[in-house]
């Protein structure tokens, strides 16, 4: 433990908002000239903290160089934790309740929240790095039988590590901060990544408090640029037309010999606004179809409106991060809790897709629709997603395949959610079917409701050049 005796307590600062009205005193000294702040709620706990500092500085007591404390107040400590050894009591204490892809988030923020904590001297090729970190954040992975260079690499890793109580340090802080706003190349991470970093940052800390190793939340004192986060909008140049849609989804099934059994899978995805996971763990138990009815002079066939009632997805995820270690493992729907379903209408053209499907290609043993050709289990987005990649160079010209109209086999899902707008669904009906927020869907959608957008300016073009 580095110490010295340069040190300078000053005068508690109180903040207030923009009110007026005071938040919170912030006791500031500096040690070794690299200051320190700790707030407190009320100007008796500031006083009584900052008196300790001052009357340890009298004493002549040395003060730590990493914790900015009094050594006396810092040995035996339970703030002598480091940061890597906390954040994978941290892990451990999420991984129970979290579902497969939350696991890994948290993994991958965890990962990037740690390199800055480290002391950059001879530390692993950074991809190793990286590597070696996400598999201490998965406690079953941790625990289990590890390949030599990631052994060394953590072994490198816990002992570079620097204490959680260094974060109170400003400059320790911000360089996290700043870290968690690039990738590894160097260049910007997306904003998504970057907030699903802050949170993972904040709850962590909120841990460590709770368990003693930290006082107080350093976030606090410490102030930064915000970097605005805003719900990825829906680019209306992805999102295909009905024309569009029901000639891609036809394509789909003439695409060779993985297309036919996924014609079904697409539909639902386009009709129903399915998410491709919860299109992928589709049972024909969750299905509630009307039969097919047939015209006794013509011969043809129609098909009614049937009902999908959703009770789990399969999110695309390897079994390191499931319980059972199966890759693709059910789990609840997106934003519910696990047995909480939803019910979604099956328009017509999807019940006729649905009995073509059961007829043609009938059921995987447990009685999912959709499964892999060689092993019967989860469709993969590679396959999937080389059979939209083929229906798409069928439908489209090659410079607007080249473009982002129906690019991805999610557009689908959000050509659905817009076509029910543009029709005139209520808002809240679609939101409830889509399985999103009503707040989520509309900023989320803003930018795709022509239809109601075209109707707009008719209306003010009339009220222009009437009179």
């Amino acid at each position: 433990m580095e110490t010295t005796f340069d040190v300078r307590v000053w005068t508690t600062q109180v903040r207030k908002n923009k009110q007026g009205k005071v938040t919170s005193y912030r006791v500031r000294w500096q040690v070794g000239g690299e200051p320190f702040g700790k707030s407190f709620s009320t100007s008796t706990l500031a006083d009584g903290f900052r008196a300790r500092l001052v009357t340890a500085a009298r004493n002549g007591e040395p003060f730590c160089l990493n914790t900015g404390l009094p050594v006396s107040q810092t040995k035996n400590k339970t703030n002598n934790v480091t940061w890597y050894q906390a954040a994978c009591e941290y892990a451990d204490m999420k991984w129970p309740d979290s579902a497969p892809k939350y696991r890994r988030s948290i993994a991958q923020s965890l990962t990037a929240i740690t390199v800055p904590m480290l002391d950059g001297r001879n530390l692993p090729d950074p991809k190793l790095l990286r590597k070696a970190l996400t598999t201490a954040f998965n406690p079953r992975s941790r625990n289990g039988e590890l390949q030599p260079d990631i052994r060394q690499a953590l072994t490198v890793a816990a002992k570079a590590s620097r204490n959680v109580s260094e974060l109170t340090n400003p400059d320790t802080l911000r360089a996290v901060l700043r870290a968690l706003d690039l990738k590894l190349d160097g260049n910007r991470a997306s904003a998504n990544t970057v907030r699903l970093r802050r949170i993972t940052l904040r709850n962590a800390i909120d841990f460590f408090i709770e368990k003693k190793y930290l006082d107080s939340n350093p976030l606090q004192g410490i102030k930064v640029k915000k970097r605005k986060v805003a719900l990825r909008q829906v680019d209306p140049k992805s999102v295909c037309n009905p024309m569009q849609g029901r000639m891609l989804i036809s394509a789909v099934g003439m695409s060779g010999k993985q297309g036919p059994p996924l014609e079904a899978f697409f539909g639902s995805i386009y009709y129903a606004a399915l998410r491709p996971e919860e299109a992928g763990n589709l049972k024909e138990s969750n299905l509630d179809l009307p039969p097919p009815e047939q015209d006794p002079v013509t011969g043809e066939v129609t098909y009614g409106w049937g009902d999908i009632n959703l009770d789990s997805a399969r999110p695309e995820i390897s079994g390191e991060w499931t319980d059972s270690g199966e890759a693709g493992e059910a789990g609840p729907l997106k934003h519910r809790e696990r047995g909480v379903g939803r019910p979604v209408p099956c328009p017509p053209p999807l019940t006729e897709l649905f009995y073509r499907h059961l007829t043609r290609f009938g059921t995987a043993p447990d009685g999912r629709l959709f499964r892999g050709a060689r092993d019967g289990g989860l469709v993969s987005s590679s396959v999937y997603g080389r059979v939209w990649a083929a229906a798409r160079e069928q439908v489209f010209t090659a410079e607007v395949a080249a473009g982002p109209l129906a690019k991805r086999p999610y557009d689908l899902r959000a050509a659905a959610v817009s076509t029910q707008l543009n029709s005139g669904v209520s808002p809240m009906r679609v939101a409830e079917w889509a399985g999103h927020s009503l707040s989520v869907l509309l900023r989320v959608y803003a930018r795709c409701l022509d239809g109601g957008d075209q109707a707009d300016r008719a209306k003010l073009r009339q009220n222009f050049t009437s009179g």
